[in-house]
C-alpha cells in the first residue's frame, strides 16, 4: 500500500493579497477549509508547511498539523519539499502539493487525483475544469493548461504547456487547478533542478518539469475551485460559500 502524504504550503506574505490564509470564510480561517478539505479525502496524513507561526498555531489549535518551514524557500514546492525530506524522512510514495489558497476544494477532486497516481503512469499529476466563460478564459489570474486532447471525467490525459494567457479558444485548453501530486522520485528530481526560464517568465512552477521532460497527466472535475489570489476572489468565494452552508 502506498504511503500518502498531502502537504499544503501557506504563508502570509503573498503580494496579491497579505495575510490571505487567516481570512475568515463562514467565520473560519481560509487555511482551515483547505485542510479540513484535505482530511476528508481519507488517504494520508495531512500537514500545512508554513514559516509563520500565526498559520502553524491556527492549524495545530483545531487539532491539526502543521510544520514551521524555513522562511528562504523560493516556491512552495521547495517548501513540501522540506517537510517530505527533514520531516517525514522521505517515506511517502505520492505527495501531494496542495494550495493553501483554494478553500472550495472538492475532496474528491484530490482522491481521484491520488487514486490515478497509485497507478504509476506518470512523474507528476494534476486537475483542471472548463471555462465557465470568456472572461474566466482572458482572465491572467486563472492559469491554463493545454493538454493533447479533450479530458473526460475520469480520464487523463498528458499536459503540453501552461500560461497564465490564451491566444486561441481551442477545445484543449482548460482552467489549470492548484493541486499537484508527486511520485517521490519525481519530487527529489524536480526540486534538484535549477528554475526554468519559461517557469520564472510566466510565474509557473510546473513549466520547470515540462522544461526537463518530465510527464504531467491532467485529470478533469466538474467544479472549478476559485483560487484565491485577490480580494475580488475573496468576496467571490465567500458568496459561494455561504451560499452552501
Amino acid at each position: 500500500m502506498n504511503k500518502i502524504a498531502i502537504i499544503i504550503p501557506s504563508r502570509l506574505d503573498a503580494l496579491r493579497l497579505p495575510n490571505k490564509p487567516l481570512e475568515l470564510i463562514n467565520n473560519k480561517e481560509m487555511i482551515l477549509h483547505v485542510y479540513e478539505a484535505a482530511k476528508k479525502t481519507n488517504t494520508g496524513e495531512v500537514y500545512v508547511a508554513t514559516p509563520d507561526k500565526k498559520i502553524m498555531d491556527v492549524v495545530t489549535t483545531h487539532g491539526g498539523n502543521a510544520i514551521l518551514t524555513s522562511l528562504n524557500h523560493q516556491t512552495g514546492t521547495d517548501r513540501v519539499y522540506e517537510v517530505f525530506k527533514d520531516h517525514l524522512k522521505a517515506e511517502p510514495n505520492i505527495i501531494v502539493n496542495l494550495q493553501g489558497d483554494m478553500p472550495n476544494i472538492n475532496p474528491k477532486a484530490i482522491k481521484d487525483l491520488i487514486l490515478y497516481m497509485n497507478k504509476g503512469q506518470c512523474d507528476i499529476g494534476t486537475m483542471a475544469s472548463k471555462f465557465g466563460s470568456e472572461k474566466e478564459l482572458t482572465d491572467e489570474n486563472n492559469v491554463k493548461v493545454f493538454v493533447k486532447e479533450k479530458l473526460r471525467i475520469n480520464n487523463f490525459c498528458k499536459a503540453i504547456d501552461f500560461s497564465r494567457v490564451s491566444s486561441t479558444k481551442d477545445d484543449n485548453i482548460y482552467h489549470h487547478v492548484g493541486i499537484y501530486a508527486f511520485t517521490n522520485k519525481a519530487l527529489v528530481r524536480y526540486v534538484s533542478l535549477k528554475r526554468s526560464k519559461l517557469e520564472l517568465e510566466r510565474k509557473l512552477e510546473q513549466l520547470r518539469a515540462i522544461e526537463n521532460d518530465m510527464s504531467i497527466h491532467v485529470g478533469y472535475i466538474n467544479s472549478s475551485p476559485l483560487s484565491v489570489d485577490t480580494k475580488n476572489d475573496l468576496i467571490e468565494v465567500k458568496k459561494i460559500m455561504e451560499n452552501n452552508e
